[in-house]
């Protein structure tokens, strides 16, 4: 396996918006393939769906970054406070990853989430309340962005009218495209979101309130569970997982069902394909694009190819989930696909704790807004709309037109 690694072309648009031939191309060339990656960095590329489902659950491929010989991987957190971001449990393994996931996984269970459905169902009417009668909306920004975050800010005891300046701090953490981020950025950003975060924390000690951020609190304080570092890493990770994938399922599940109007028409036509529907979104073009980063404890051997210690190990979802040898025409969007255990959610000890609620917001939005949005439609052609560059997928923006309708409610922010 000496040949040069192949450069994910992140500045040419057309890979951007479509890279699944690129990544149908990898899959062909072999089971295991080097490629320069987001932000320059190098990673081995698992593209076979039966070698990522393995990896996934091999002890021998850490989610700890420490595990990485390649020192730029660190350098992408910020320089003083690289130990605190480094303490959740999405970049820990055994026994460290058991304990902290056990400490929210109740929050997570699909009985707790199903209780979620009518303020879900509430949030997503007043939001299309805001947008029916204007006959037209970017829905990422009007409707697939303010969903999730409102639901997990209210879910952890976060104010929702302080979402847009968390999400300019993540936004300014979030690997994009070829370029690394910018150190300074990404420190101040950082700064900013830990500051937020603690000053958070330490009123809810004063006032404690029935929500996930104070039972962490009470598990920090009264219970020693978890250290001060361990609390401010656990509510970072849940207010940002809690919705930047999410925002890119709704959007990314609109825009395919708008690209492929034989699917938008089933569909409406049988709304109780929905949950399948939902599923068929997360392989087809989920919004975690190429896929989920491992770092090699030892030498690992993974599709006849050994990856040297060290090495990181992107187990690329994306391309496995598209493998015609597990899935049958794996490249049509067929919302009555049965069978679909796609790895968008990953797979073993670290599968989404957040997946039950991803799909039901993900049911939720969309089915209400094809409902409630009648002769919805694309606003400009397929080919003109904006997506995420790398890491995350989804469409920077959603314009749409629709038959104007009157609110079901007085307009109102959620």
């Amino acid at each position: 396996m000496n040949r040069q690694p192949v450069l994910l072309p992140y500045a040419d648009p057309a890979f951007v918006a479509d890279p699944f031939p690129f990544y149908r191309q990898l899959r062909e060339d072999g089971p295991v393939r080097r490629a320069v990656i987001a932000g320059g960095l190098e990673a081995w590329l698992v593209t076979r769906y039966e070698d990522g489902l393995a990896a996934l659950s091999d002890p021998r491929l850490s989610s700890d970054v420490r595990e990485a010989s390649d020192p730029r991987l660190l350098q992408q957190l910020p320089a003083t406070e690289r130990e605190s971001m480094l303490r959740n449990m999405l970049r820990a393994d055994p026994p460290e990853h058991t304990r902290l996931r056990r400490l929210v996984s109740r929050a997570f269970t699909a009985r707790k989430v199903a209780e979620l459905r009518p303020r879900v169902q509430e949030i997503t009417d007043r939001l299309l309340d805001a947008i029916a009668p204007a006959g037209a909306a970017d829905l990422v920004e009007d409707f697939a962005l303010p969903l999730p975050v409102t639901v997990i800010s209210e879910l952890l005891g976060v104010p929702t009218a302080d979402r847009h300046d968390f999400q300019r701090w993540t936004d300014d953490m979030i690997l994009r495209g070829t370029q690394p981020p910018d150190p300074a950025v990404v420190n101040e950003a950082w700064q900013h979101m830990r500051s937020y975060l603690t000053e958070l924390l330490e009123a809810k000690r004063a006032r404690p309130q029935e929500d996930l951020l104070s039972a962490l609190i009470t598990a920090r304080d009264e219970e020693q569970r978890l250290d001060e570092d361990e609390l401010i890493a656990m509510a970072f990770l849940l207010l940002v997982a809690g919705y930047i994938t999410t925002v890119n399922l709704i959007g990314g599940g609109i825009a395919a069902l708008l690209a492929h109007p034989d699917q938008l028409r089933m569909l409406q036509d049988d709304p109780a394909l929905l949950p399948d529907a939902i599923e068929e979104f997360l392989r087809y073009d989920g919004p975690v694009n190429p896929g989920i980063a491992r770092f090699a404890r030892e030498d690992v051997t993974i599709g006849g190819v050994t990856v040297p210690r060290g090495a990181t190990v992107l187990i690329a979802s994306a391309i496995a989930d598209r493998d015609p040898a597990r899935f049958p025409d794996p490249d049509r969007l067929d919302i009555t696909r049965r069978d679909n255990a796609h790895l968008a959610f990953g797979h073993g000890l670290h599968y989404c704790l957040g997946a039950p609620l991803a799909r039901l917001e993900g049911q939720v939005a969309i089915g209400t807004t094809l409902r409630r949005l009648p002769d919805l439609a694309l606003a400009v052609p397929p080919g003109e709309l904006r997506w995420r560059p790398g890491g995350l997928r989804g469409p920077e923006h959603l314009p749409v037109t629709f038959t104007p309708t009157a609110p079901r409610r007085p307009a109102a922010s959620p």
